[in-house]
């Protein structure tokens, strides 16, 4: 964490604002580095100034209207958007999308970061999921869109059903590209990849930084449980 705020620092310092892609990292600046770092001002406003992508739109672009995209779509919320960001600002920017949309009252999805891939929770994962997100899945048309912004619910999803969820800037996308060239793909995952690099050009939409931390924090997590596991040997 101080490594990362030393960093960040400068565009701390400028106000820049931070917009992260995976709720549970976010989580980390908007909650446990507070925790952990009470009395260090940069946490303090690196916490205030880090966004969820639909928070900023709502918060910082509150005037931008994304292309209608007229189809159907469950939402299912990653645990800690739902108890710390909260759901509002995403369901605002679907609805500006003109989606018919249905956040699923589906708890967590099971997959809990590792927690899933353990062999000892492995049941539990399944059952958990098995509730009501699963076959909420597996129940929806070819036509209706997945939306799960959270990696874990996503990777859940991707081996317990023959679908692939989306995260809202590939729905985003998708719209953009459907105004632009008519086309929105087939199912509806595979409309929200492109190998035109001006599809994957977002950057009008957000005059803001936008700085991808899930790579780093992981990296961070896995480099020191390697050199703890080294020191016990």
């Amino acid at each position: 964490m101080r490594e990362i705020l030393d960093t960040l620092r400068p565009h701390i310092e400028a106000g820049i604002p931070l917009v992260g892609l995976e709720p549970s990292c976010l989580a980390v600046f908007r909650d446990e580095l507070k925790n952990l770092m009470p009395h260090d001002e940069d946490a303090r406003r690196l916490s205030q100034q880090s966004y969820l992508l639909s928070e900023f739109l709502e918060k910082k672009a509150p005037h931008y209207q994304p292309p209608q995209f007229k189809r159907k779509a469950i939402v299912h919320g990653h645990c800690h958007h739902k108890s710390i960001m909260k759901m509002h600002d995403e369901q605002a920017v679907l609805s500006k999308l003109r989606l018919d949309f249905q956040v699923l009252d589906s708890g967590c999805c099971g997959m809990a970061g590792a927690f899933g891939f353990e062999k000892d929770h492995y049941d539990i994962s399944i059952k958990v999921g098995e509730r009501v997100l699963l076959p909420a899945v597996r129940s929806a048309d070819e036509e209706t869109l997945i939306i799960a912004d959270g990696f874990s619910c996503r990777e859940q999803i991707a081996q317990m059903t023959d679908r692939h969820a989306l995260h809202l800037a590939e729905v985003l996308h998708m719209a953009i590209q459907q105004k632009q060239d008519g086309t929105a793909g087939g199912l509806s995952e595979e409309g929200s990849r492109s190998t035109n690099p001006e599809h994957r050009d977002l950057s009008k939409l957000v005059p803001a930084a936008l700085v991808s931390i899930g790579g780093l924090l992981i990296g961070g997590i896995l480099i020191w449980q390697l050199k703890r596991k080294r020191g016990e040997q």
